[in-house]
């Protein structure tokens, strides 16, 4: 992947070496430790259950049902990071804001891009805790991405996403943001408030299957981001996709359910088979637009 053309984006709120765990969220008495906060979300993310639904059940199971005192939220700087790696996130970010501020442009819309919030080990939310082993995530309620970057080191040693040190490696980082901006695109699009409404009203088996749905467009539009940056930057090198692929296969539900446990649970998917997660990859890279990420209206995913 070539960086050097890119943009760098300065919408980074750099939480790293902060300090304190949880930015404010209790442990001991009426909180959970850092061990079991990890071993939830864990969990959580192997079975295809949310993990800040286990943390939080488990967080009023510990303090008895009471509501726990929080610290406030202090305001935070944004910029760009000026080590290495916060220096790739910011350009990768950069590249998003780019991209979809140009498609939402020619479709008479205004793109606003999200902060990514950059942490260690664990942070604030506007939807909660976030926990590293919770692996990247967006919040709506805040319009924010939470990045762990210790999840990249994840992808190469435990999944196996890409070759260690490689630097196909870059490309499948790349990915993991685009799909959490691609969260972002469809929070702006009206998509993600539609789907919480509906799956209120719906079977837990229900909202997990539309649920899916939504990880899978995310995956299409973190695809249309890397048709439209190669147009714009030339921006791959020979083997980034398949190791973008390879790294979609790696964290798809049926794999992870089975390294976890033995077996799978369909019924239990939130992001999709590997197979499903390449091909709509595949998909948005190949076709370039929102529309060609229409997986609400696909009869097979």
């Amino acid at each position: 992947m070539r960086l050097d053309d890119l943009p760098e984006s300065g919408n980074i709120e750099d939480r790293r070496g902060e300090g304190g765990g949880f930015g404010g969220f209790p442990g001991g008495r009426g909180g959970l430790g850092i061990g079991t906060v990890l071993v939830l979300g864990l969990v959580g993310w192997a079975l295809g259950i949310d993990p800040r639904l286990l943390i939080g059940g488990a967080e009023l199971i510990s303090g008895g049902g009471e509501p726990q005192m929080q610290a406030p939220v202090r305001e935070r700087q944004t910029g760009v990071p000026q080590d290495a790696i916060g220096i790739e996130v910011s350009k990768v970010l950069g590249s998003t804001e780019v991209v979809w501020k140009d498609i939402f442009a020619k479709n008479g819309q205004t793109y606003r891009a999200p902060t990514l919030v950059m942490y260690s080990g664990a942070t604030r939310a506007g939807c909660g805790a976030a926990q590293a082993a919770m692996g990247p995530f967006y919040c709506p309620v805040d319009q924010k991405v939470y990045l762990d970057t210790s999840f990249f080191r994840e992808i190469q040693t435990r999944f196996h996403g890409c070759e260690a040190g490689s630097r196909a490696c870059l490309f499948t980082q790349a990915y993991v943001i685009a799909h959490e901006v691609g969260h972002h695109v469809q929070n702006l699009l009206g998509i993600l408030p539609k789907v919480e409404q509906q799956q209120r009203a719906m079977s837990k088996t229900d909202g997990n299957r539309l649920q899916v749905r939504v990880e899978l467009q995310a995956d299409c539009l973190a695809g249309v981001w890397a048709n439209h940056s190669e147009q714009q930057w030339n921006l791959l090198e020979a083997g980034d996709v398949e190791a973008a692929l390879r790294t979609a296969a790696a964290i798809g539900d049926d794999r992870l359910q089975k390294q976890a446990q033995g077996y799978v649970v369909p019924d239990s998917f939130t992001h999709g088979t590997s197979e499903q997660r390449q091909r709509w990859f595949s998909a948005g890279l190949k076709g370039g637009s929102v529309a060609s990420c229409n997986t609400f209206g696909a009869s097979q995913l």
